[in-house]
């Protein structure tokens, strides 16, 4: 055999490896391929309690929230039973966020008050309501019920509310079609008098969290509600979260004034710009437009449909010279919480070295006219439509939001422009995904895994990558909904992190862009990783390594990486819903991405023994914030939890027994990780990622008299529970080699490693710098190595192959030889 035919032979071995089709990832859809509503899943376990999900006790009969006696206080005790699923435990938090952002109640754990609501693993989805002055009230979040607006709406009924197709005049706006209504069942479509219950003056809602869907009871296929107006068919029973209807009438009940952790809203439709001042410390100033030539063309909050409305803030940057700043300052604000999330839509027309800058002015006694500490900083390339952006605040002193545009050196034909600003004290999503171009998807694209697209890569805070798949036009199986779906997949940080990946959730935000925060219904699912958690019927877990139990990807430029199997639903949201909000804008829409630790929620830790257990090296906290066209940066903060308003659950360790009253305030981690802005797609998608590296020198605004500068701080440090007495609460020297931050965690330092755009360090002490280019070389490096094998095994064996049959044909001539000479000795 020649070198020819070696190389012909390892030519068809390497085609026949390469040509192996890839494994399909797998999915697990949580729901079950089923998009059940609270009053399904009680009716398949065989519940039949009072209007599909309330619990009656003795004494009630059909009382309403008539009365003071069956209101909570304005802060509601809870406990958190031990049954509950992890992922419903995180659930049921972020439904109590949504409460302090919307509304003027609050929950705490509780400590020893009269009366409080235990929430458990039953069967089911139900709770009482009002409150029943019993002490222990129950309030039951059983499986498949860990969604945020089911939670809403048992609390809701806790709270003191019936469904709103109840209501003494609701044969005014829906019929009740009896002969479709499941034999046994009809007593749930019962209305009350206006004697029962009060509607409190606030119009019928189609769109209320707490309406049945026109499926409820069904003996069918056909509908058991029909809507007086037609366009409300497929509005009623929604599942995202409150209407505005929902919050008046709590405010009602309440008396509320204000939500707790709102603070501030502009769309800038109004002359008086919500109270904002234009500074007397620049040289120019945000002009109140509703278009400029070189865009944007119209604002944010309207995108040009209605008339004579539709206005946002604009510097001109074409019209004044390099250095040029314009200054635009909120009204004094005064924080609760000590920690603020700034949103608002960025569009940049002018120069690519044009600047936009986010600072605060903090106010103090010992500085009454303030002090400035710069954020953040936003600069990048001319773009031709608008961006979101998040900003992560730590004030603890009353304040002002300042933002301040800085003129560039380069050609510029446009400037810079802000709309839809919302400043609340809740935490920032951790990733942003934009897909531009998801009308064009929605209309071309087909259903099923040729319709899928995946997000560019992610980092949680702990160094976890991870990634989101969404089926635009849905699954086979389940066409026109959002399908969405989870997947760790093989990172930098694999041989440092603990496997199988445990109690990490991730919450995936389908962005209502409502220019008012407090009015959004945004669509989201959480999914918590599990450690003991077994993939399918083998003995391999669900979520260990990607390279262990995943399959094999390639991002668009070609990299290769390992994506782990999904979880996720198949019924994320239904098309009809999604053109009821403004989930779409510009053609585009926004999924909001956040992975947190959830371990502190877990009463009983794993049995399973990780198969790595290491020092987890931290990777930098540092908020993505911008598209990946823009590069953002910003300085570095301290994250300060509040001691008093956000407290983290007190699990109780039995319905019986009591637990302790103390109780810990938590901050939520920032992000940490910069992401490639690419996506994987079959159809061609236009995504973008964000991320953050260090701010450049910035040029500060003027800061008023007598203000004193303060230098920003460098750490950024994420609380999750409060130091005990003996533990120190910051690292007494910096074993962090370049740059890294040392925080306690655990008692223990650990280093928060820096990052950038294509690079991070990584390690104990941040002491190892990984590059994307590096990443890259590996991958050519392995495939390089695999060849190489290859081939030496193949060239082995022609060689052994070859001499093997050179030693047989030489026994073969000595055989005839001796033949021969027999033959001549006869």
């Amino acid at each position: 055999m020649d070198w020819l035919s070696v190389l012909v032979l390892l030519s068809c071995l390497l085609q026949v490896v390469w040509n192996q089709p890839a494994l399909e990832t797998t999915e697990v859809d949580v729901d079950g391929g089923i998009d059940q509503d609270i009053f399904d899943i009680n009716a398949a376990l065989g519940l039949d309690l009072f209007e599909g999900d309330i619990k009656l006790d003795g004494m009630q009969e059909r009382n309403s929230i008539i009365g003071d006696e069956y209101r909570w206080p304005h802060v509601v005790p809870y406990v958190l039973d031990d049954s509950l699923d992890v992922n419903a435990k995180g659930v049921i938090l972020k439904a109590f966020e949504q409460y302090r952002l919307k509304t003027c109640i609050d929950f705490k754990p509780w400590e020893g008050e009269e009366n409080y609501i235990s929430v458990f693993k039953g069967s089911g989805c139900w709770s009482s309501v009002g409150n029943r002055q019993q002490g222990l009230q129950q309030l039951s979040i059983g499986a498949n019920c860990d969604r945020i607006a089911t939670v809403e709406h048992e609390f809701l009924h806790a709270l003191g509310f019936w469904h709103e197709q109840s209501r003494s005049d609701r044969d005014d706006y829906v019929s009740i079609i009896w002969d479709r209504i499941q034999t046994g069942r009809e007593h749930n479509f019962n209305k009350y008098d206006d004697k029962t219950s009060d509607s409190l003056n606030v119009p019928y809602d189609y769109t209320s969290v707490m309406h049945y869907s026109k499926t409820a009871f069904r003996n069918g296929t056909e509908p058991t509600i029909v809507t007086n107006i037609p366009y409300f068919m497929d509005v009623i029973g929604q599942r995202m979260d409150f209407s505005d209807y929902d919050l008046q009438k709590l405010y009602r009940l309440y008396n509320c004034s204000s939500s707790l952790s709102f603070m501030d809203t502009c769309s800038f439709e109004l002359e008086n710009i919500c109270g904002m001042i234009q500074s007397s410390d620049d040289n120019s100033d945000w002009q109140h437009l509703s278009h400029v030539p070189a865009g944007p063309s119209t604002d944010h909050t309207n995108m040009g449909e209605c008339e004579d409305s539709g206005y946002f803030m604009h510097f001109n940057t074409s019209a004044v010279a390099g250095g040029s700043t314009a200054i635009l300052e909120s009204r004094i604000l005064y924080p609760k919480r000590g920690f603020q999330c700034l949103q608002f839509y960025f569009y940049n027309s002018g120069s690519e070295s044009d600047q936009l800058y986010v600072w605060v002015r903090e106010y103090s006694d010992a500085h009454p006219n303030g002090t400035l500490r710069l954020i953040e900083e936003i600069k990048g390339s001319s773009v031709n439509y608008w961006q979101l952006h998040h900003v992560s605040l730590n004030v603890t002193s009353k304040f002002r939001v300042v933002f301040q545009g800085v003129r560039g050196t380069g050609l510029s034909n446009g400037g810079l422009s802000i709309d839809d600003i919302n400043l609340s004290e809740t935490q920032c999503p951790h990733h942003v995904w934009h897909i531009r171009n998801f009308t064009d998807l929605l209309n071309t694209s087909p259903a099923g895994t040729a319709g899928r697209i995946y997000s560019p890569p992610f980092y949680s805070s702990t160094g976890y990558a991870f990634q989101v798949g969404l089926y635009v036009n849905g699954t086979t199986d389940n066409p026109f909904n959002l399908a969405i779906y989870l997947h760790l997949i093989s990172g930098a940080n694999d041989d440092q992190l603990q496997w199988p990946c445990a109690w990490q959730q991730v919450t995936m935000i389908l962005l209502d862009q409502h220019p008012d925060i407090r009015q959004r219904m945004s669509n989201q699912r959480s999914v918590t990783t599990d450690p003991l958690e077994l993939s399918g019927s083998s003995s391999n877990y669900f979520w260990d390594r990607p390279d262990k139990v995943g399959s094999a990807a390639s991002f668009p430029n070609g990299t290769m990486f390992m994506r782990g199997p999904g979880r996720g639903t198949n019924a994320f949201l239904t098309h009809q819903r999604l053109r009821s909000r403004d989930f779409i804008k510009e053609g585009g829409v926004y999924i909001l991405l956040t992975m947190e630790d959830v371990s502190h929620l877990v009463s009983a830790q794993p049995s399973v023994s990780p198969t790595v257990v290491t020092n987890t090296p931290a990777v930098s906290t540092v908020r993505p914030t911008s598209t990946a066209t823009t590069t953002t940066t910003r300085p570095s903060a301290t994250t300060r939890p509040s001691a008093t308003t956000t407290p983290t659950t007190t699990i109780r360790p039995s319905v019986t027994t009591r637990p302790s009253a103390t109780t810990t305030p938590t901050t939520t981690i920032r992000p940490s990780v910069t992401t490639t802005p690419t996506t994987t797609t079959r159809p061609t998608t236009t995504t973008e990622s964000t991320a953050t590296t260090k701010p450049a020198t910035t040029t500060r605004p003027t800061e008023r008299p007598t203000s004193t500068k303060t230098p920003i701080p460098t750490s950024l440090v994420s609380v999750t529970e409060e130091p005990e007495t003996d533990t120190p609460e910051s690292c007494t020297e910096n074993p962090c080699e370049n740059d890294g931050v040392c925080i306690i965690v655990d008692r223990k330092a650990v280093c928060r490693c820096p990052s950038g755009n294509n690079w991070w360090y990584m390690g104990e002490k941040c002491e190892r710098k990984g590059t994307t280019q590096e990443n890259t070389i590996i991958a050519v490096s392995s495939t390089i190595t695999v060849f190489v094998v290859m081939l030496i095994i193949t060239i082995t064996t022609v060689v052994c192959l070859k001499k093997k049959y050179s030693k047989g044909e030489g026994k073969e001539k000595v055989e005839s030889l001796t033949l021969e000479e027999n033959k001549t000795s006869f």
